[in-house]
Formats: C-alpha cells, sequence, structure tokens
C-alpha cells in the first residue's frame, strides 16, 4: 500500500488556505504520508496548475511546484526517519510544503526550510505547526544565499527533487559546499542530475541510501572529500 493517502477537506480547511500562501476561497485538499509507522498531515491546494501567472509561464523558475506533494519528497522523509538527526542543525533546500523537514523536526532536529517562493515557506511553517513541530522557515534565492551561508556550516543539507534544470543544477553544486559537509539529495532519475552527479563526484562521496517501490526515486548521501580532492564542475 501506498503511503501516501489524499482527501479533499471542506469549507474549514480552504479558510485556512490563507495561511499556506494561497487565496482563501481555492480549494485544498489534506495529504496523510505515514513516515516511520506515524501519519504527517500536510495541506496543499488541491491542483497546483491553479496557482500558475502569466510571469510563471514566462520564467520557468516561478512554477509553484512547491504545491505538489512529489514522491522524491517523501523519499527524503523517509530518509531522514532513519536518520539520527536529534539535536543537529538541518536545512531543507527548495522546502516545498515541508515534508522532509517536519520529519527531522520530529526526529529532534533543530530544523530550517528554505524555499524561493514565499508561499511555500508559509506553507512549510503551516504545516509544521498543524503537526506540533518547531521548523524555522526563511525565503531564500540560490543565487542570493547569504542568510543560509550566514547559518553554515549545517550538521545536515536536504534536497527533494531540486535538479530539473540545468542551470540550478550548476548553481547547487556550486552552494552545497558552503553549506555542509553532509548532503540528503533525493531525486526521479531527471536528466540534469546526470550532469549534476557528474560534476559532483571530484568534491563529494556519493552513496544511494535507499530506493523506494518507484524505482526512479533514489536518496543519494554526498559527503564532501578532503581538501586536496578539488572541487567538481558542470561542463
Amino acid at each position: 500500500m501506498s503511503p501516501l493517502v489524499s482527501a479533499g477537506v471542506g469549507a474549514e480547511a480552504a479558510g485556512r488556505g490563507y495561511r499556506l500562501g494561497v487565496d482563501a476561497g481555492r480549494d485544498v485538499v489534506e495529504e496523510r504520508v505515514c513516515i516511520a509507522g506515524r501519519d504527517i498531515v500536510l495541506l496543499r491546494p488541491r491542483e497546483w496548475e491553479s496557482l500558475l501567472t502569466e510571469e510563471a509561464f514566462e520564467r520557468e523558475e516561478l512554477l509553484p511546484y512547491w504545491a505538489h506533494l512529489w514522491g522524491s519528497a517523501v523519499a527524503l522523509a523517509e530518509a531522514v526517519a532513519r536518520e539520527h538527526v536529534s539535536g543537529r542543525r538541518v536545512l531543507e533546500l527548495g522546502c516545498g510544503l515541508g515534508l522532509p523537514s517536519i520529519a527531522a523536526a520530529r526526529g529532534g532536529a533543530r530544523a530550517t526550510a528554505s524555499d524561493w517562493s514565499a508561499q511555500a515557506v508559509r506553507a512549510t511553517a503551516a504545516n509544521a505547526a498543524r503537526n506540533g513541530v518547531e521548523v524555522r522557515t526563511v525565503a531564500a534565492d540560490w543565487n542570493d544565499p547569504g542568510v543560509l551561508v550566514d547559518g553554515a556550516p549545517w550538521d545536515l543539507v536536504l534536497a527533494a527533487d531540486v535538479l530539473y534544470e540545468r542551470p540550478k543544477s550548476r548553481t547547487l553544486l556550486e552552494l552545497l559546499p558552503r553549506l555542509s559537509d553532509t548532503v540528503l539529495l533525493s531525486e526521479p532519475g531527471r536528466a540534469p542530475a546526470q550532469a549534476f552527479f557528474e560534476g559532483a563526484e571530484s568534491a563529494w562521496e556519493l552513496t544511494e541510501v535507499s530506493t523506494r517501490d518507484d524505482p526512479r526515486i533514489t536518496v543519494h548521501r554526498l559527503l564532501k572529500r578532503q581538501v586536496g580532492h578539488g572541487r567538481g564542475g558542470l561542463g
């Protein structure tokens, strides 16, 4: 059985849509995800496409991918639940609805969730509160990551399905060494990911943590190599 159960919710939840960063009148649904034997409950817009704007169509990086619960986020949350994160400072990049960050906080981590989208940050904060855990949230662009770098070094960085564009892959490859020595990254085999991993090999030791029933989704662990092994780059 899939760990994900979806159910529509009524007017009361729709009224809470404002706190999720969507219009109060928009239809929202509840997602229940079983992680390590316990449910995490998330609210999200029923149709993420309903948040599309003309600007987003013109600039792909503004598409509201944050509003969908991706399988890679579920896989990453499952991997985080198996980690010893209690007391550790954990940063999630591209948090979306916040599932991996909530899983980390539930494990005792001091979790910070970040996303370029202020709507995603608000959704994560609301979902964390809904699950009774504390997750710090911050809106941050990878091209201007000062607030993230200022918090470094993080004990662990998390990222789920963020390698969907080659420019983003290049930016992430440059950013990660500034943030942490340890990264958990899940991805469903998108084409830009291959270039990222090829570029990362000289700077990071790469291992597979786990795969889910869906063979396309893999969770990777990246451990920074000792100084002297060089840095990776995307050609």
